[in-house]
């Protein structure tokens, strides 16, 4: 499960990172305790509004984690969708549309797990890429229509989800799931909109290859959704920690 993650990144960087033709007006704030249901910055390729017959363009907008189908009755049921296991993502009414036709990047800097407990509190870990760079989480997003939205309200809600799959060995003593991840020469394979095939899409995407990603204990304020501050992600000393993990002092050791 991917349940917090890391986004400090502004939409500057974004738009070079992901080589974004269109960017959003709304300006996010950095954020180092990125929670469910709150808005976070999604990359995706779809005709310009009105013109579906148009080449596709690449768009960095702000969505909400939390997918909400389009069929959805209340946009609350996106709390529950915040990951969509990959194994059955093509089969589950509420995600199969959406992976056939509309699938996303979501950027990050890295994502919390929480493994055992410190003084009667699960601790939690920060599993981020080894070399600093973004980390580009496989997503899919969705469009709901609100029918209750006044006159001049904007009707349509964008939301997310996170693709998961099992963790690999080096991660998998942690948490037993991750997120996917979209290494950049896949990024226009797995956003174009013309590709559905299922067996094709999955094979774009791979778990972190041993090495990629580097895990450490942080401090227990990130268990509060409140706390949004960079020392969150900031390494300390804890123990006991699963074997492997990468203490505090060692930042060259990797998974």
């Amino acid at each position: 499960m991917c349940g917090r993650y890391a986004a400090s990144r502004g939409p500057d960087d974004l738009v070079e990172e992901f080589e974004v033709d269109d960017r959003p007006e709304q300006v996010l704030p950095a954020s180092y305790n990125v929670a469910p249901t709150q808005d976070v910055y999604a990359v995706l390729e779809r005709p310009p509004r009105g013109e579906p017959e148009a080449p596709v363009r690449r768009a960095l907008r702000v969505v909400r984690w939390g997918l909400v189908p389009s069929w959805a009755k209340s946009p609350s049921i996106g709390s529950r969708m915040i990951n969509a296991r990959m194994e059955t993502v093509a089969e589950k009414p509420a995600f199969r549309k959406a992976f056939a036709a509309r699938r996303c990047l979501l950027p990050a800097d890295g994502y919390f797990e929480w493994y055992g407990e410190v003084k009667g509190r699960k601790q939690p870990f920060f599993i981020r890429p080894a070399t600093g760079d973004v980390l580009a989480m496989a997503g899919l997003y969705e469009l709901w229509r609100n029918p209750g939205a006044a006159e001049g309200e904007d009707p349509w809600l964008w939301s997310a989800t996170v693709l998961t799959t099992r963790a690999t060995d080096d991660l998998g003593q942690i948490h037993d799931r991750m997120p996917l991840l979209v290494e950049k020469p896949r990024y226009a394979e797995w956003l174009d909109p013309s590709s559905s095939d299922p067996d094709a899409l999955a094979r774009l995407l791979v778990p972190a290859a041993p090495g990629l990603l580097r895990a450490y204990p942080v401090s227990t304020e990130v268990n509060n959704v409140k706390n949004d501050d960079p020392h969150l992600v900031e390494p300390i000393e804890v123990e006991p920690a699963p074997a492997g993990a990468v203490p505090a002092d060692d930042p060259d050791a990797l998974f």
